[in-house]
């Protein structure tokens, strides 16, 4: 008789504390479709954003008034913002709430130089400006902007715990601005972080990124008149296509995976004139970060035998350097469900009609327009991909996720003027609000389902190994004019 009375006193003491429990259990479903609809009804207000950030079309670490007005979005809504981080004037980690778990959203905006564009379906430069958001990271600032505002929203109204931080990271588009802030510590008290890109579909990321080394090569020689005293001169210019002659003769003997590629940013003014002065711009890119630096030191190489064989002198400068991508399946699989229930983008039929026109334009055949309302199922296994990006040096560091949405028409390339043109229309905004929607849900499951993160590192843990992460730029600061 005294075993049941304890029993019973048992369930009387511990069913109230269940109850509480199982009522301070937030329903993700209401929650899910409250975020979405309040997007949703912020459409026009993100769109101004966007689109001024798309007009403004400033480049890596120069970008002022974009990183000011979602600066100034963030501090509107109640979020503390640091300004000015890791030595980068143009970068910004804004914070709401306290204790765990804490979720990063990533948040770009470095536009593209030579790529300005009307929003028209015929190639149009605009007058006056020579830069054009040609990877739509005014979108993309725009979108992890509103995600985190909505986090921000659930947990004052305490119906999500924990910490919400939205990272403003320049110069993504070579100036590996998100290094610098990996290098600073930024990441880590982050238990999770959420990004995601303008494309041409909806898609979870899992493919990897090359990693990548770049860096300014320059040559100093001796000016002299190119015709009446040639023997008197020593051509820069010479050691600049000495050097890029042995690189490309390299390609013979280097991984078929890697990619090396330059731009001549400075030649000389005047043909009768022997330069004193050249510059070359180089990127070096393989899936994996050891080999990135076999192939730097072999390209370094060859900059110091052109300079011995042309009588010049060289120094360079290491401009960035990216890790590859580490990818997370725990938390792709999870991203991938609320891709699917948020759903792709519907174009109107005057959409469809700029679409077709755009696609005219390319010389190669796009899919379907209507493939920007699919969801393209998620990968099996990674492979390396082609592109290089900053957010691997975060993947290294925290567990990370991300996707791709469709911003522009099926079949448009990134940093080319279509994407720039779609990207200042509806067309873009409509991606953008897909992806908004869907780094919102996902995070929310994140804040409700400890699990899930415990998995998501777990799995981290064991991708990342005994790997000791070390920024392939070195201990130099940022290169804050780099695209001078």
């Amino acid at each position: 008789m005294r075993i049941f009375i304890f029993i019973t006193w048992i369930i009387v003491c511990i069913q109230p504390v269940v109850f509480a429990q199982r009522k301070k259990s937030p329903n993700t479903t209401n929650l899910k479709q409250q975020v979405s609809k309040d997007i949703d009804g912020k459409y026009e207000v993100y769109k101004k954003t966007a689109l001024q950030i798309w007009d403004f079309a400033e480049v890596g670490y120069k970008e002022t008034k974009s990183s000011a007005l979602h600066q100034q979005t963030l501090t509107e809504n109640e979020f503390s913002v640091e300004a000015g981080v890791a030595g980068i004037p143009t970068a910004f980690v804004a914070t709401y709430g306290s204790g765990k778990p804490v979720i990063g959203i990533l948040a770009e905006y470095d536009a593209l130089p030579g790529l300005s564009q009307e929003a028209t379906p015929e190639k149009k430069p605009i007058a006056g400006k020579d830069a054009g958001h040609a990877c739509g990271h005014h979108l993309f600032g725009t979108a992890s902007v509103a995600a985190g505002i909505e986090i921000k929203k659930l947990i004052e109204q305490k119906k999500l715990n924990g910490t919400i931080k939205v990272f403003g990271t320049p110069a993504e588009e070579g100036g590996s601005g998100k290094v610098f802030m990996v290098r600073e510590g930024l990441f880590n008290n982050v238990d999770i972080v959420l990004h995601w890109h303008p494309g041409s579909e909806n898609k979870v990321t899992m493919t990897s990124a090359l990693a990548n080394s770049s860096a300014k090569f320059r040559f100093r020689g001796v000016s002299a008149h190119a015709s009446s005293a040639p023997e008197k001169g020593r051509s820069s210019l010479d050691a600049v296509e000495a050097m890029n002659y042995m690189v490309n003769m390299m390609r013979e003997h280097m991984p078929q995976e890697a990619r090396i590629h330059y731009v001549i940013t400075n030649g000389g003014r005047a043909p009768n004139v022997i330069p004193d002065f050249a510059e070359v711009y180089y990127y070096v890119r393989h899936p994996d970060k050891a080999i990135v630096k076999q192939l730097f030191d072999r390209v370094v190489k060859a900059a110091n035998g052109a300079a011995q064989g042309t009588e010049t002198t060289m120094e360079y400068e290491i401009i960035g350097g990216t890790h590859d991508l580490l990818l997370n399946k725990t938390l792709a699989q999870q991203m991938q469900k609320n891709l699917e229930q948020v759903g792709g983008v519907q174009y109107t039929s005057q959409e469809v009609d700029f679409g077709k026109k755009v696609q005219g334009s390319l010389d190669f055949p796009a899919p379907a327009i209507e493939t920007a309302s699919k969801i393209t199922p998620l990968k099996t296994e990674q492979d390396a991909g082609g592109g290089s990006t900053d957010v691997g040096d975060v993947s290294y560091t925290v567990p990370t996720v991300g996707l791709y949405a469709a911003t522009w028409v099926p079949g448009v390339p990134a940093h080319s003027w279509q994407a720039v043109a779609c990207g200042g229309t509806d067309i873009g905004i409509k991606g953008m609000i897909v992806a908004a929607k869907t780094i919102a849900l996902t995070a929310i499951d994140l804040y409700t389902d400890q699990k899930l993160i415990d998995v998501a590192t777990d799995e981290f843990r064991k991708s990342k190994g005994d790997y000791q992460y070390k920024a392939l730029l070195g201990d130099r600061k940022p290169a804050l004019n780099y695209r001078d």
